[in-house]
């Protein structure tokens, strides 16, 4: 595996080669003078150059980074609309593990859309790039919700459940999964990014699709994330659901007391309720509801006083 040294002098010997190219950008992780480092962080580049159609035309000329076990180009996939910068981005993974996303932008976009916070200028062969500040992970912490974004979230989490529940009920496994992996814990991390920013004040996340949320959750909260990915199969995924829905309550609860929000606590205890009669179902039942027990069936709704 080529060192970050090697690789730091290939990006730039590239650029300094090529009239072409006349900035270089680091992006990313390696930016971050507080990243943790290790074998697997990209490299995020930016080449600012004077026209693009020469480099579309020759796409072999990024062989000169090294033999390839993959590459992407997001930007020329399906019917991607063109990008505000106009730039196009070659994602390559190389056969000795190290990663380059690389992106080219028109020279000429310079000073157009907002920058990203953990940038740091390489080489600028003209001198016509402003000064970056000192890289800051400040453009990636999250931004605390409006009432309207927090009311959204609880809305569209616990009216996703029933749909799992519908599907477990049915034995439609993968779509069950789907409504649980995507819709529901979709909305459980957004919550959570919201909860960590409550913890911190705002200054940082929990990273993107939560990959520093053990750092940031309580133990007893953590566990009850990692309830929420049990092993597949059918009761796993009905206990998922159930420790996903816990952990929902107490962090959008948190969230709300702290900003004086409203949790829809109606909602989460009429739904919890449903869904722990659909759990008890039979397969044979021809109505989900007895017309004689009401809603729920009878079911007593789970009492909860976090976020009232």
């Amino acid at each position: 595996m080529r060192s970050e040294r090697e690789m730091m002098e290939l990006i730039l010997n590239t650029a300094r080669a090529d009239e072409r190219i006349r900035a270089v950008i680091l992006n990313g992780s390696r930016a971050d003078p507080e990243a943790k480092r290790d074998i697997f962080q990209d490299y995020d580049i930016v080449f600012l150059v004077t026209e693009m159609a020469s480099f579309r035309r020759n796409p072999e000329w990024i062989d000169c980074f090294g033999e390839r076990m993959i590459l992407q180009t997001p930007d020329a996939m399906g019917d991607s609309p063109p990008r505000a910068d106009g730039g196009f981005a070659y994602l390559m993974q190389f056969a000795d593990g190290n990663r380059i996303d690389l992106t080219l932008v028109p020279v000429d976009t310079i000073g157009e859309g907002e920058r990203d916070s953990l940038s740091v200028l390489l080489l600028d062969k003209d001198g016509v790039v402003e000064p970056f500040p000192p890289p800051s992970a400040a453009g990636y912490a999250p931004k605390p919700p409006t009432p309207k974004q927090f009311a959204d979230c609880c809305n569209e989490f616990w009216w996703c459940c029933p749909y799992v529940a519908k599907g477990l009920w049915r034995r439609e496994f993968p779509y069950a999964r789907y409504m649980l992996d995507t819709a529901v814990r979709g909305q459980l991390l957004r919550m959570l990014e919201w909860y960590a920013g409550v913890k911190n004040g705002f200054v940082s996340g929990a990273g993107k699709y939560g990959k520093h949320l053990e750092t940031v959750l309580e133990p007893e909260l953590w566990k009850m994330l990692l309830k929420g990915y049990d092993d597949a199969g059918i009761e796993n995924t009905w206990g998922a659901l159930e420790a996903m829905g816990a952990l929902f309550r107490i962090a959008a609860g948190k969230v709300a007391k702290h900003f004086g929000f409203q949790y829809p606590l109606g909602d989460d205890e009429r739904v919890s309720a449903h869904l722990r009669h659909v759990r008890e179902l039979p397969a044979s039942a021809g109505e989900i509801y007895c017309p004689a027990a009401g809603l729920h069936g009878g079911a007593v709704a789970p009492k909860h006083g976090d976020g009232k």
